[in-house]
């Protein structure tokens, strides 16, 4: 028997699974496409995006192979946030097509034991008490496996969810936005290009290879039925109405149309099927925050679903994935569709209110900052499940740097372990033996302690990045104290 497949190979699957192996846990990948994707729905890798990949040891060829802009949008709005204020290693958002990026997933969920199966399409599942037999079909024909825990990884129509009989409750399309990868022979002298008007709106990055991603929506396009199959000739026209040229567009390489259908998972688990990314969350493609969620979903479930399998804690952790990323999927819907609004606003009034939010941007910091690290990732926070818990207790846990050490909390969290910090001794290495089969510890005091970590004497830092547990006694940081199951602080852990 299997001990988890994953149902689709696009970067949330990739990212899981990597995951799970990081805790040796046998995972197979099925994928119902024979090849890669060209195309790329997404370009956009978010700064909490980036410190995940990062606290695996897997940011550094992305970072090298990406264009870093120390700003993004809200809505298309005409000024943009500032990056450069937030609170972390990367304050930058990184443009890499999803194509790139998956195919660098790829490559690491191999290099660590991922079994992937390309053209293999699941057609249905069903539960037992113990296990769930996946059904599918490849080129040799219709197959069964059998899998203690299942994960839909596998798009807005996922057949993993529809089969477990998860709702998928929300609204249908009203409006349709297009997209146009081409190439222009009079490209914006900037690079890149905005604009909103009430003719419509258009944005346009230029893309590796010499194409441009052109993307928008124009008034005729706020209607609930299908517009029809984008051409080159509406996308020239539309542009010229918006921008006045169409940069001499042409050579199309991808013409595509999304609509603003949202919809979010009644349940992200049911019973030993559980679902992340898209098969969980669908939305307008508004900031470029799909696939970064969908990455923080992973890497929210992976290490709970492989401390389960691994017997290191009791079933119900899992519950917790639905408890702590539901509410983040929530916020990304009512996000997305406040940024949709805006980038539809064509009337009179929709141009005042965006003018009017576009100067706050410009000239309120603090409002700023809160879109800039909403829209980021860095924001999230999980609640914590005690009354009395520290105040850091579910927060997102910067990369701490240690006195004395060269090491970091991210390259504390490169194994995918909770990490367990003695802050209150002095500097000295870990003593022989200290790192535990699913535990890390780190003795050293704070150099530079950032605000909030001033008093802080001993936490311990999920595998995800966010504080499970922190006290400010010192007593908390001693090794008689510091061994006990409990102070991992994550509710059923064994370790």
């Amino acid at each position: 028997m299997q001990q988890v497949i994953i149902v689709g190979g696009g970067p949330v699957g990739l990212w899981l699974a990597a995951e799970l192996r990081l805790a040796d846990v046998p995972v197979t990948v099925l994928e119902a496409r024979r090849e890669r994707d060209p195309h790329s729905k997404a370009l956009t890798i978010h700064p909490r995006t980036i410190e995940v990949l990062a606290f695996r040891g897997a940011a550094d060829r992305l970072l090298a192979e990406g264009v870093r802009l120390p700003n993004g949008h809200f809505g298309g709005l005409d000024d943009r946030m500032d990056f450069a204020v937030l609170d972390t290693p990367f304050p930058f958002t990184l443009v890499l097509p999803q194509a790139h990026t998956e195919e660098l997933l790829e490559e690491r969920a191999l290099a660590l034991g991922v079994r992937i199966r390309r053209g293999h399409r699941v057609t249905g599942l069903t539960q037992h008490a113990d296990s769930v037999t996946v059904r599918a079909e490849s080129a040799t024909g219709p197959y069964s496996l059998e899998a203690a825990y299942v994960v839909g990884c596998d798009g807005t129509r996922s057949t993993v969810r529809a089969a477990a009989g998860i709702d998928f409750p929300g609204t249908d399309a009203t409006v349709w936005g297009w997209l146009g990868d081409v190439v222009l022979d009079d490209p914006p002298a900037a690079g890149g290009f905005s604009a909103c008007t009430p003719d419509g709106g258009v944005m346009i990055v230029p893309l590796p290879g010499g194409a441009h991603r052109l993307v928008g929506s124009d008034p005729t396009n706020i209607r609930p039925d299908w517009p029809g199959e984008l051409t080159l000739d509406e996308l020239r026209a539309t542009v010229r109405r918006v921008a006045g040229t169409d940069f001499g567009m042409r050579d199309p390489q991808w013409l595509s149309r999304f609509g603003n259908a949202t919809r979010q998972a009644a349940q992200y688990r049911s019973g030993r099927v559980l679902l992340a990314g898209d098969a969980a969350h669908m939305h307008f493609p508004t900031g470029g925050v799909g696939l970064n969620v969908g990455i923080q979903d992973a890497t929210n479930l992976g290490w709970k679903l492989a401390a389960t399998v691994r017997g290191r804690a009791a079933d119900t952790l899992l519950d917790s994935y639905h408890a702590e990323r539901h509410p983040v999927g929530a916020d990304l819907l009512l996000s997305t569709r406040a940024q949709t609004a805006l980038m539809t606003a064509f009337t009179q009034e929709g141009q005042a209110l965006r003018a009017l939010l576009s100067r706050f941007v410009a000239t309120v910091p603090e409002f700023s900052r809160e879109l800039a690290e909403r829209l980021s990732g860095l924001a999230v926070s999980y609640p914590p499940t005690t009354a009395d818990a520290h105040p850091l207790t579910g927060r997102r846990a910067p990369d701490l740097r240690f006195a004395g050490s060269e090491a970091t909390l991210f390259t504390l969290l490169y194994p995918g372990r909770p990490v367990l910090l003695d802050l209150a001794g002095d500097t000295a290495d870990t003593p022989e033996g200290a790192a535990e089969p699913a535990l890390t510890t780190h003795r050293a005091p704070l150099h530079d302690p950032p605000a909030g970590w001033e008093n802080v004497r001993a936490a311990v830092i999920r595998p995800d990045g966010h504080v499970a547990w922190a006290s400010d006694d010192p007593r908390d940081g001693s090794p008689t104290r510091r061994r006990s199951p409990a102070r991992t602080g994550i509710p059923g852990w064994n370790s």
